[in-house]
């Protein structure tokens, strides 16, 4: 079997780098937890390294994740929207002991077909949303999303992971690129959301 993490676990966060390097950062999302009895994501860098991680216990509802760095240390929380009929979230710094959340998260809803996923608005300080600031295109099933900023910048983009020496990847192990600038641990929390509003099911390379 081809070793997804080829560092320890517990090696410490790059995540600083991450967010300040001049050439994209190519990270590896994997969806398993490393806890057992734990389900969530686990992320690493180009050299191996641990960046993220989510762990969720089976008991804990879906409706609260939490975004940590390679020490456990929450970065961000997700929680979403109590009474919204459509998924609408919201993401706090943290471990949100912030009333005011920093960014609104809405899947693109319609019933015409269409490339549009989601969209991220800032979250104001006088409360309420400020308008979109990212869109989300492409399909999720197909590990093929772009992010973009609202000058159709594209700021990551999440992708296939190649074949390692001839064995491929299912689609729980993929790529997150992210650009100059942008902060990872947001584009990773994009991931997380898309993968709450859009499920699972992953599509073959056929489909």
């Amino acid at each position: 079997m081809t070793k997804i993490y080829p560092n320890s676990p517990i090696s410490s966060s790059p995540l600083a780098s991450i967010c300040t390097e001049s050439e994209p950062a190519s990270l590896t999302v994997w969806r398993k937890s490393l806890l057992f009895n734990c389900s969530g994501f686990t992320v690493f860098d180009s050299n191996g390294n641990l960046v993220f991680r989510v762990d969720n216990y089976s008991s804990t509802s879906r409706t609260e994740i939490v975004l940590m760095d390679a020490a456990g240390k929450p970065l961000f929380t997700i929680r979403r929207k109590k009474l919204s009929i459509a998924d609408h979230w919201y993401i706090y710094d943290g471990e949100a002991s912030a009333a005011r959340p920093r960014f609104s998260v809405r899947k693109h809803v319609t019933l015409l077909p269409s490339k549009e996923l989601a969209y991220v608005n800032h979250y104001g300080r006088a409360g309420g949303e400020e308008g979109v600031i990212y869109g989300i295109e492409g399909s999720f099933s197909h590990r093929s999303c772009v992010v973009y900023d609202d000058r159709r910048r594209q700021v990551a983009e999440i992708r296939r992971k190649e074949a390692v020496a001839g064995v491929a990847f299912d689609g729980d192990v993929f790529r997150l690129v992210v650009q100059p600038g942008f902060d990872a641990a947001l584009a990773m929390a994009v991931v997380i959301l898309l993968e709450q509003m859009f499920g699972s099911r992953v599509a073959t390379l056929k489909d």
